[in-house]
């Protein structure tokens, strides 16, 4: 398999399809807003982009199987598998809020071996494949080398349906807060993986999420250096619905805190 001919396939339907993304933004109002659950919002534009992505994706790849947000194919692949988000970050794009990506990772055998994250307003492609450094724009990126929390900035997601674990979050913010420059809520995680991978945010925490919002960018970060756990400080973080991501100093020092309240 050449990764890096499938890579390049990749960036034109990512690119293909921000572009899309960004100028249905332009005409976009909250009357074609749908409700997938509570506070869980879903348009046109999500479902579009991903058959968008879907379908070219199919023609790299046809024996391929598909992991995806909004389920518009149903096919499980026995070697390969693409997880995707065609537009993570749909509430800040819905209020027009200038943070959303595009997420799309390949697997082999439940490995990861290729990430990209394309952030559409800020046109930087994130991305990286099996054997490859983690890279920006075509720029190698690393993991920060920052290693204490009192030298770090942080990003998190908060609890938008399930508030279960609301107070362990809240503690672990807490204690976060007092002890670093700061908490960044950016609304996409897949983009708080991007920074983390080079070095914008040296950690990254978050509850409640899914493979499709994880999958590229936590490998992104692996590729550049860094570490991702789930909160107990396990490997499994594609589907435990949890994860830390960070260089291997803070990572660890945000696992002690986590560990504490979960």
């Amino acid at each position: 398999m050449n990764l890096a001919s499938i890579f390049l396939q990749v960036k034109e339907i990512t690119l293909s399809t921000g572009s899309f993304i960004r100028e249905e933004r332009k005409k976009f109002n909250t009357d074609k807003i749908e409700y997938k659950g509570l506070n869980n919002l879903v348009s046109y534009v999500d479902k579009t982009a991903e058959e968008m992505i879907v379908k070219a994706l199919i023609q790299i790849l046809p024996e391929a199987g598909f992991i995806t947000e909004e389920e518009t194919i149903n096919k499980n692949g026995e070697r390969y598998n693409w997880i995707v988000d065609p537009l993570d970050g749909t509430t800040n794009f819905i209020h027009g809020i200038p943070t959303y990506s595009i997420s799309i990772a390949l697997h082999e055998y439940d490995q990861p071996i290729l990430g990209v994250v394309y952030e559409i307003n800020l046109d930087e492609l994130f991305y990286t494949w099996r054997g490859e450094k983690a890279y920006l724009n075509g720029t190698p990126i690393q993991v920060s080398t920052n290693k204490t929390l009192g030298e770090s900035l942080l990003a998190t997601g908060f609890p938008y349906y399930d508030f279960e674990k609301a107070e362990q979050y809240i503690n672990v913010f807490k204690e976060l807060m007092q002890q670093t420059h700061g908490l960044r809520r950016i609304g996409s995680a897949a983009v708080d993986l991007a920074y983390v991978a080079c070095g914008r945010f040296d950690g990254y925490f978050e509850f409640n999420l899914n493979a499709y919002d994880v999958a590229a960018g936590a490998y992104l970060v692996q590729q550049a250096g860094g570490t991702i756990h789930n909160f107990s400080g396990g490997d499994e973080y594609i589907n435990s619905r949890e994860i830390v991501a960070g260089n291997g100093h803070i990572g660890n020092e945000i696992l002690k805190i986590t560990q504490k309240y979960f």
